[in-house]
Formats: structure tokens, sequence, C-alpha cells
């Protein structure tokens, strides 16, 4: 079957660099996304504000050149709605590592607390997962470091539903300003989902190895 599917993969292989280039953006994004919650209140975040943001913009264009791609391209490595799932999966990944770092800067989060140091090295854990799973689909070769990425993408969505859950509860239970639980629910809230956008992700990979493999 691998032999078979190989044969019907365009010569040009156009699908596969620019999946690659995704998931290596957001590798970049969750790099900064990382740095800014770790960063101290005195340091320049505007800076990594404005880099996340830039590599969001990259992000969207490199979806928008697999979409063009999808629509001139007749034969297609694997199932067209697939290839569309799989780009728009990895552009929610980065719209919520963005969303993430702007609800920070809005709403003026100045001190990182550890749950949202802890989401923020999950979201980097699983877009490292992520790029791993990405950079294997180019031949199918190694279906288990696929699989594999993809059962510890579950795992880092699993560990980030328990942060997220425990630090809203102790919000509840010990903030007493109303403003600073709407803010970090918010933030916190936004590192989660990018986790679940992971997730998506592993989804589609997994589809895509049930009717490829």
């Amino acid at each position: 079957m691998n032999s078979i599917f190989s044969y019907f993969i365009p010569k040009d292989k156009k699908f596969f660099p620019l999946f690659e280039k995704a998931s290596s953006n957001l590798m970049d994004m969750a790099d900064k996304l990382e740095a800014l919650v770790n960063s101290d209140p005195s340091s320049d975040r505007e800076k990594l504000h404005k880099e996340i943001e830039r590599l969001e913009q990259k992000g969207d264009e490199i979806t928008h050149a697999i979409y063009l791609e999808l629509s001139k391209t007749f034969i297609t490595p694997f199932d067209r709605e697939d290839i569309h799932q799989l780009a728009a999966a990895l552009d929610d990944i980065a719209d919520y590592i963005h969303g993430s770092s702007n609800r920070m800067l809005l709403y003026n989060v100045h001190l990182m607390t550890e749950p949202v140091k802890k989401l923020g090295e999950l979201v980097k854990e699983g877009c490292k997962e992520v790029y791993k799973a990405v950079s294997e689909l180019k031949d199918l070769k190694n279906i288990r470091v696929i699989t594999d990425s993809c059962v510890r993408i579950n795992s880092i969505e699993n560990q980030a539903d328990y942060v997220f859950d425990k630090a809203v509860g102790e919000l509840f239970d010990y903030e007493e300003d109303a403003k600073n639980i709407i803010k970090y629910k918010e933030v916190l809230s936004a590192l989660e989902t990018a986790t679940d956008m992971c997730e998506d992700v592993a989804n589609v990979m997994e589809s895509i190895l049930v009717k490829n493999a």
C-alpha cells in the first residue's frame, strides 16, 4: 500500500514542505510564548508580543499558500479534505498562541502565575510533537513516530485540562478582585485551547494514517 501511495504523490511535493514550514513556525511561536510567560515584568515583553504577532501572520501566509496549491493541484498526496483540515488545524494553534499573547498584553497581565507558565510549557511540548509528526507525513515510512507523537499530544492536552481546571478553581477560591479573575481565566483559557488545537492536529493525522498507511 505504501508503494502505491508513494506512486501517486506529486513529484514536486508542494504540500509537505508547506506543512513542515507551518509546524516549524508553530515551534518558533511556542518558543516566544514560553519566553514571554517566563519573562520578568521589567523585561521588554512588548518585543515578544510583536514577534508572536509577526509569526502568526507568517502562519496565515503559509495556510493561504496551502489552500492555493489545493485549488491548483489535481492529484494530491492524500484526501483533499484532510489537507484542508490539517492546514486549518495548524493555523488554529497559531491563532490561539497569538490570542494568549494578545490577552496578556491587552489585559495588562504583569504577573505570570505558575499555571500560566505550566500551560505555556505544555503548549511548547504540544507544538514540538506536532512538528515531529508532521515531518514524517512526507513518506509515511515512520508511522510509529507519528502515532507516538499523537499519543503524547493527547496526554499533553489532558495535563493542560487539569492545570486549567485547578487554576480556575483556585482563582475563585482565593482571588478577591473580580477583574483579575476574568483576566487570568481568559489567558488560561486561550493557552489551554492551544493544546486542544494540537489534539485536533493529532486527530487529523490519525485519520490520514487510517486511510493511507
